[in-house]
């Protein structure tokens, strides 16, 4: 910072300007009353002059002129002027035409005339040098009887004056300039004593405005700037206290936030965003992609949130929307938030309802395929059970093709519940595992053999490629049979006349890798993400005989979990479809 922008030297000139400003006019002052002093002190002094001289002349009238020349100082001159006759003294500097050109002017004969005292300041030019003097006369009349028969004149030049005031001037300008000097040394010294702690305030707010709040400063002393050093400290102790607290509760707001399951949304008043979490954040970069755009804005939001933020800022009460984005079910609550009577923004909290809604359309469907998978053996049992009992059936033959129908459907409701609970354990997590040792190129050929006639019947091409010299695998020999079996059923159901099932096995140190592989009709692209779940059906007419129910492949994932594995899917609709299972070598 430049000196003179610092206090020092805003307060130093400040007290200098009044210092010479004081002093100035005391110079002033002084001058004019020392030159006034003078003038009276030269006038008296001439007077006295004139009538001690006038004094000596009329009471010594023929040794009294020596005794004047005598009588009179060196830088003054007299004229002694009686009936026509005038005297000057003999060391005067005036030539006697100067002094007889001023003893020749009517106000200075008015001593004689008048016989009274007279002085005078007048111009004189001298005839010498033909230079304008100035001189002070003093005329003083020369009594006889009281009357006046002549006057003495006594001439005193004013450059004298002049002289003695120059030396006053000097003397006084020296005494300012010393006093000016010995101010400013003061002024530093004791500016410098006051902004010091001043200077390291400044230094310690500084410290604070970069975030280091421990910064103190020192007590220098027990005045204004002592209590003023105290409060600083004070202040930056409250304030670092503040801070602190303040980076706690944003930390643990952040925190807080950060581990929220749902996103929050803070908006002021005007509708400006404010604060976001990751949720949100997660929301935003979904809605952005599906809008097009490459790079989110800053503070652009759906218009749906921006409807219900100016109703809950205009109505003041709570609002709740459901918005479809990107294949997910988003619900947002938006309320206002109040700064004690004024609503002063609003908060939107947006909750993830995909999975939510995904379950309750399970459930719904779950309710529907157990209904539909019930509803139709339940009718055959008791239409057919009814018939019986009515006794429509009039053959033997008939009546044994009623019960075993009967038989056929309580089988079929017999193998849903079993089902049914056995995917209910494995959920619970209650599936035993009866572990032993198996050599997989045998049991893969084993599995494959039980629908080489289906697959003849429907002239498919069932391919097996399985490595011949896999090592035994550590699993439960029927649990992983049902799985293989419950995929290879699903495949050739699923594949025209003349396609093609093909079943890849190998083995490592990791584990056992399976690809199951048909021609088939395939799987929509919507319907992938549902192919495991119970009772889930790609085939929307539920025909009998076409369709499972429901439940194989949702029993064959719990199982290959159990031990270990992952089971997925891909598939092209109308292309076909394969399914991949990984056996990880660690279920001991």
């Amino acid at each position: 910072m430049m000196f003179w922008r610092s206090v020092v030297f805003k307060l130093w000139f400040t007290f200098l300007l009044l210092i010479t400003v004081v002093l100035i006019i005391l110079t002033v002052m002084l001058l004019e009353y020392f030159e006034q002093y003078h003038m009276e002190l030269s006038k008296k002094e001439l007077t006295s002059n004139a009538v001690k001289a006038s004094s000596i002349l009329e009471q010594h009238p023929d040794i009294g002129m020596d005794i004047v020349w005598e009588l009179l100082d060196e830088s003054a001159a007299a004229a002694i002027v009686t009936e026509g006759n005038t005297a000057i003294s003999p060391d005067s500097e005036y030539s006697k035409e100067t002094l007889e050109s001023a003893l020749a002017r009517q106000d200075l004969k008015t001593a004689i005339t008048t016989n009274k005292q007279t002085i005078k300041t007048i111009k004189l030019r001298d005839s010498g040098t033909n230079d304008e003097i100035e001189v002070t006369i003093s005329a003083v009349p020369i009594l006889k009887d009281h009357k006046a028969v002549g006057a003495i004149y006594v001439f005193q030049n004013l450059s004298v004056l002049n002289d003695t005031k120059n030396s006053t001037t000097k003397f006084i300008v020296l005494a300012a300039v010393v006093a000016i000097i010995l101010t400013t040394i003061f002024a530093f010294f004791l500016l410098t004593r006051i902004t010091a702690p001043l200077r390291k305030m400044r230094e310690a707010a500084m410290e604070l405005a970069r975030g280091n709040f421990e910064t103190t400063v020192p007590i220098w002393s027990q005045d204004e700037i002592g209590e003023l050093s105290i409060a600083f400290n004070q202040m930056a102790k409250r304030l670092n206290f503040n801070v602190n607290a303040l980076s706690q509760e944003k930390e643990q707001l952040g925190n807080i936030l950060s581990g929220m399951a749902d996103g929050v949304l803070t908006f002021n008043k005007n509708g400006s965003l404010l604060i976001t979490n990751p949720p949100a954040e997660r929301f935003l970069q979904y809605w952005h992609y599906e809008q097009g755009s490459s790079e989110p804005l800053q503070e652009q939001v759906p218009d749906e949130v921006k409807e219900l933020f100016q109703m809950a800022i205009g109505t003041g009460e709570e609002q709740i929307a459901e918005m479809k984005l990107s294949h997910k079910s988003w619900v947002i609550i938006v309320s206002p938030l109040y700064n004690q009577d004024q609503i002063r923004g609003a908060i939107a909290v947006i909750r993830d309802m995909t999975e939510e809604r995904k379950l309750d359309k399970l459930r719904n469907d779950f309710i529907a395929n157990v209904s539909h998978e019930l509803r139709t053996p339940i009718s055959m049992l008791q239409g057919y059970s009814e018939a019986i009992v009515d006794n429509i059936a009039q053959s033997e033959e008939e009546k044994q093709e009623m019960a075993q129908i009967i038989y056929d459907e309580s089988l079929r409701m017999g193998r849903l519940v079993n089902e049914l609970l056995d995917l209910a354990r494995m959920e619970a997590g209650h599936l035993e595992l009866m572990l032993e040792s198996v050599e997989m190129t045998s049991f893969f050929h084993r599995v494959s053999r039980k629908f080489n006639a289906v697959a003849k019947e429907k002239n498919i091409d069932m391919t097996m490629d399985i490595q011949e010299d896999m090592k035994p695998f550590t699993m439960d020999v029927d649990k992983m049979e049902q799985v293989v079996t419950n995929i290879l059923d699903n495949c050739i159901r699923h594949t025209q006349e003349n396609g093609k099932v093909t079943l890849k096995a190998k083995s490592d140190d990791v584990g056992i890798y399976l690809d199951i592989q048909d021609s088939g009709v395939g799987i929509k692209e919507e319907d992938l993400p549902y192919i495991f779940e119970r009772f889930y059906k790609a085939d929307k007419a539920r025909t009998r005989g076409s369709s499972g129910t429901g439940l194989g492949l949702a029993i064959a994932k719990n199982i290959i979990e159990a031990h270990n594995g992952h089971i997925s899917v891909t598939s092209k609709y109308g292309q076909g479809t394969t399914f991949f299972i990984f056996l990880p070598r660690n279920v001991e």
